[in-house]
């Protein structure tokens, strides 16, 4: 269907293109999978549970996987959803679309903001005596001009990106592996697989210990969706998303479980502590001198990447929200580059305040613990609002369910599963002040979210656009009806 653009715009018919292959939404779906908590967070996770840490990371990747296959499924019902917030649209109301839009748009500002400050640190440890700001600054202009260019040249920057975590993480494993075998021995002891259960057992600090790890580990899992924001770009989603998304429980093994079973062999859990990597620990006891430079500048890279997820995923999500009417017109318009230029510069300008804020002083390291929980809740709601969009799919079309090729396994028992271990994570976040207060904190975000709803939702403009987004959405389930139904009379 054809988008009339505003006769100010002189551009052609607005709409992204499909530029990223399946090694670039591959690579995505890696990159969203593995972020900074794994090389810097999990000496937290692991100082807090101990071995039992290793389940902790296995079920949450098992449960965030079926959220991934509702999210497939429903995004290939239909090829003109953009991303998640589309289809919560479609499925739930106009409001669902907005709440989950914008949520997910501040989700990743937080993260984004955070990115930034952790580059401008990771910079500062290369580069003693650098300016916190410059480092800031040029990470933000670097990655504004590489998503400016084309979707490709995203693609092609998370893809390397990517590759980077990928090979550290197997030089770890390697390395762990090899001086596991070769008998190393260190202060703490000998490198060997009976670590994992002669210090206390698998549970050490018992059943609050294991919860306190959900609590830090669920935010290492943030962005595991962002292969979703893909949808519209990607060649061939039909064959390409599948593949991306049914690869997560493989990556969730290799990269967390297997280098965490490493990281607690070679030296034992009570060795680790919170603010430390122990990527740079290992390294350092295998005699790499090089080891701190070596994971600094893989932490930075990390850190970028998550970076350029952000800016990515926050503006394909406010060009979306745009097009429904669900925030201003302007920021619908794509260049002659097809990227929504208008977009990206919002949100350069919001990781902007991420500079601002390292001069803010000694405390804001623990700010942006609140704010990285902040983030984590918002990030189960947007979950959660994928899973309900499942259930009424179900209930509204089970006629597409039913033609669809890539199935949610488990079907609807298996989203209140997840549900209920979304309970318990929220739960678990009640169990330390610190988090406490962050989980009281979130709900001041959706009265904000709320308020404007009330003053947006009766606009003409915004009725308007969503009118011509349904009317696309028609379009696209009809031609998909009468495909179905060609297809019935062809096997008659």
């Amino acid at each position: 269907m054809t988008i009339h653009p505003p006769p100010s715009m002189i551009v052609e018919t607005p709409h992204l293109e499909r530029q990223l292959s399946n090694r670039h939404i591959q690579l995505i779906a890696i990159g969203g999978a593995i972020g900074t908590g794994l090389f810097m967070g999990s000496g937290k996770t692991i100082s807090a549970a101990g071995p039992s840490v290793i389940f902790v990371y296995m079920i949450i990747g098992f449960m965030l996987f079926f959220v991934m296959r509702a999210m497939g499924e429903l995004l290939l019902s239909n090829l003109h959803y953009k991303s998640f917030s589309d289809f919560a649209a479609d499925l739930l109301g106009p409001w669902a679309g907005f709440f989950t839009g914008w949520t997910y748009w501040f989700c990743w500002v937080i993260t984004g903001i955070a990115d930034v400050i952790a580059i401008a640190g990771y910079s500062q440890e290369l580069w003693p005596g650098l300016p916190l700001w410059i480092p800031g600054l040029v990470t933000i202009g670097i990655l504004l001009l590489l998503n400016l260019a084309t979707v490709r040249a995203f693609g092609e920057t998370e893809f390397w990106f990517a590759l980077i975590k990928i090979i550290a993480i197997a030089a770890l494993i390697i390395v762990g592996l090899f001086m596991i075998f070769s008998g190393f021995q260190s202060d703490a002891g000998p490198a060997t697989f009976s670590n994992l259960w002669s210090h206390g057992g698998f549970f050490p600090n018992e059943f609050m210990g294991f919860v306190a790890g959900f609590q830090i580990a669920v935010f290492a899992f943030v962005g595991i969706e962002l292969v979703g924001t893909t949808a519209a770009e990607a060649k061939d989603p039909e064959k390409n998303l599948p593949k991306a998304i049914n690869s997560i429980p493989i990556r969730v093994l290799l990269f967390y479980v297997g280098a965490l079973i490493i990281l607690m062999s070679v030296t034992p859990w009570t060795q680790f502590q919170a603010g430390h990597s122990p990527f740079i620990a290992m390294f350092s006891l295998a005699g790499l001198g090089a080891a701190a430079t070596i994971v600094n500048l893989v932490v930075l890279s990390s850190a970028m990447s998550s970076a350029n997820s952000g800016i990515y995923s926050t503006s394909r999500m406010v060009y979306g929200l745009a097009q429904e009417g669900d925030a201003p017109g302007v920021f619908s318009r794509l260049s002659r580059r097809k990227v929504p230029q208008n977009a990206l510069f919002l949100s350069c300008v919001l990781l902007l305040s991420g500079v601002i804020l390292m001069y803010a002083g000694s405390d804001i390291g623990k700010a942006f613990d609140m704010v990285t929980t902040v983030s984590a809740v918002c990030f189960v709601f947007v979950w959660s609002m994928i899973l309900a969009s499942y259930l009424k799919f179900r209930s509204r079309r089970p006629h597409l369910h039913e033609a669809s090729k890539y199935k949610m396994p488990g079907g609807i028992p298996m989203v209140w599963v997840v549900f209920a271990f979304f309970a318990f994570v929220l739960w678990a976040l009640t169990t330390q002040p610190d988090t406490l207060v962050a989980l009281l904190v979130t709900p001041v975000w959706f009265i904000v979210l709320g308020a404007a709803w009330l003053v947006l939702r009766k606009r003409p403009s915004h009725l308007a656009r969503y009118a011509t987004f349904q009317d696309e959405l028609q379009s696209d389930k009809n031609a998909a009806t009468e495909l179905l139904s060609k297809g019935a009379s062809v096997g008659q």
